[in-house]
């Protein structure tokens, strides 16, 4: 199967200064790092300038997806991080809204393409898994089709770290493609890629997030539009005490 069919999304406020530079080469394994990240960072860095062009401007037919984006921008305060921000139309989206957000993404060349194509907005390299953010130091935390790639085992242990990084009453906000079963692409745009799209019920969303320290505010499943395979859900979330 090809990633061409998976079109849910892509995926301080103002003018701020990236961090470090990138190597948008950099695909190789990490030392100690589990597979499923280096198979994610490789594939994403293959194809990163098709995948921007494909989804470029993605919001503008998607008026329920803003809806949500912009409900979230309205409510959070403080500092935002979209984790797995790719080429950054989602960032920019909420930067718009007055939201004093910056992105994280697994993938080199996708920050890189990111810091390219909105120069005025701060995108670094990291992963979910472990972010670089001290304790408690978020009002707000987007994974927007991100935690799809994250493998089941792992993904309590990746609300927890949402858990970690937002301060108590922050909101976190998350999109993901409704159903049960992973679907693997081995292609896309041409490119050898290895790449895991978890399907996940927002019920069991719901619960592992309630058992990480977090009050499911908003639930949202719209059915699939053209060029979609599945409907789609939104999650908001806000972090207890």
């Amino acid at each position: 199967m090809t990633i061409e069919s998976e079109t849910g999304r892509p995926q301080a406020h103002g003018l701020q200064r990236n961090g470090p530079q990138t190597n948008e080469a950099a695909t190789g394994p990490r030392e100690d790092e589990p597979a499923f990240l280096t198979d994610t960072r490789a594939s994403y860095d293959a194809i990163a300038a098709d995948y921007a062009g494909m989804f470029r401007a993605y919001l503008e037919a998607k008026p329920l997806d803003r809806a949500t984006l912009a409900a979230f921008a309205e409510l959070v305060e403080g500092r935002v991080v979209e984790v797995g921000s790719g080429p950054g139309e989602t960032t920019a989206y909420l930067d718009g809204r007055g939201v004093d957000i910056s992105g994280i993404d697994l993938s080199p060349a996708m920050v890189a393409l990111a810091r390219r194509t909105f120069p005025g907005l701060r995108f670094d390299e990291g992963s979910m898994t472990a972010l670089d953010l001290d304790d408690g130091s978020l009002g707000g935390l987007v994974a927007w089709y991100s935690v799809i790639h994250v493998p089941p085992a792992q993904r309590p242990a990746v609300y927890a770290e949402f858990h970690r990084v937002l301060a108590p009453g922050g909101y976190l906000l998350m999109g993901f493609q409704v159903g049960h079963e992973p679907v693997r692409h081995t292609e896309g745009f041409g490119h050898e890629i290895s790449l895991d799209f978890h399907r996940l019920m927002p019920e069991q969303v719901a619960e592992q997030l309630e058992s990480a320290g977090f009050e499911v505010r908003a639930r949202m499943v719209r059915e699939a539009e053209p060029g979609e395979k599945t409907p789609q859900a939104h999650l908001l979330a806000r972090r207890l005490s």
